[in-house]
């Protein structure tokens, strides 16, 4: 991280070295002052968004892994954990029932022992509960 900061730096200072070399030229004279903050604009923005780009897209995705322990010991079923993916989808009832093949009933049983399984009383303390125990991305 402080690479990153110093080397910022150092542009930075070469950028403002640049432009006190281009004022000695009489190069002001040749242009506007609009044209040259234009310029240094468009240049710190581009440099910002490198900059940015390099430190926080370098992190790489790490695949998800199932916990199946947790699975095995909350005894949750494998139609049961069909519910739970399809609910953190955001799929309503009936959209589950109608993915699954099962009656919206059917998808409210599964809800409530998911629920108690899980030790939450909504849909969103079910989903956030399931990530927690990492057995949801």
């Amino acid at each position: 991280m402080k690479r990153w900061m110093i080397g910022y730096g150092f542009v930075m200072a070469l950028g403002a070295f640049v432009l006190t070399w281009l004022e000695y030229q009489h190069a002001v004279r040749l242009f506007s002052t609009e044209a040259y903050i234009l310029v240094l604009a468009v240049l710190f923005t581009a440099m910002g968004i490198w900059v940015g780009h390099r430190l926080t897209g370098a992190r790489g995705k790490e695949a998800f892994e199932k916990n199946t322990r947790a699975l095995q010991s909350l005894g949750i079923s494998e139609r049961e954990y069909q519910v739970l993916e399809l609910l953190a989808e955001g799929c309503t009832n009936r959209e589950i029932g109608n993915r699954l093949f099962i009656s919206a009933n059917t998808v409210k049983t599964h809800l409530a022992r998911l629920y108690e399984k899980l030790e939450v009383s909504r849909r969103t303390q079910a989903i956030h509960r399931a990530k927690a125990l990492r057995l949801i991305p």
